[in-house]
């Protein structure tokens, strides 16, 4: 069974390096037919000194948040209209893919857009997935829609998926999936 070693500069706390260690396990069990019990992850640490590249000595990089929090304060920030807070969730290249196609890059175009749509909405989740890819981390999250039509009929259990892409912790790329056009009042 395989085992993996991990050298890092000391100073990470042990949940930035049990992360390292579960995403390492699920990296090995993506590539090969190995069970988790049978893959071994030792990290190991070294001072400061101990570490050069280049002869010159390194310290630790900053740990990133989770990509699934992050997604999750972004909509939290969004459901409460707290736009400054979800905008520094953003990539600077963010764009944003709606039904039917519509493409937009500020959530001050998004925020009037649904003005024709609904009065407003919210998410109940059901999960969130994780994946990564080259410099990207992916995070889909599913669940349902529930709020209020445009003129204030009610409306929920509308399901939708949202699929995240995020580079260097800030989102770069998000698309949107639901039935609310299914539903919408005529």
């Amino acid at each position: 069974m395989p085992v993996i070693k991990v050298t890092l500069i000391e100073g990470y706390d042990a949940e930035t390096i049990a992360t390292l260690s579960r995403r390492m396990t699920d990296a090995v069990r993506a590539t090969i037919a190995a069970p988790p019990e049978g893959i071994t992850v030792i990290a190991e640490e070294v001072p400061p000194t101990n570490y050069m590249r280049g002869g010159v000595a390194r310290k630790p990089g900053a740990p990133v948040q989770g990509a699934a929090a992050v997604v999750s304060d972004y909509l939290a920030a969004m459901e409460a209209r707290d736009l400054a807070r979800a905008k520094a969730h953003l990539h600077a290249d963010f764009i944003m893919t709606f039904p039917s196609g519509r493409t937009m890059t500020s959530l001050e175009d998004l925020i009037d857009w649904s003005k024709t749509r609904y009065d407003h909405v919210a998410k109940r989740f059901e999960g969130y997935d994780q994946a990564f890819e080259g410099d990207r981390a992916i995070v889909w999250c599913r669940g349902t829609l529930h709020g209020a039509w445009v003129g204030g009929a009610p409306f929920t259990g509308i399901r939708f998926c949202d699929r995240f892409e995020l580079v260097a912790g800030h989102i770069v790329r998000q698309e949107v999936w639901n039935d609310l056009s299914e539903h919408r009042p005529t």
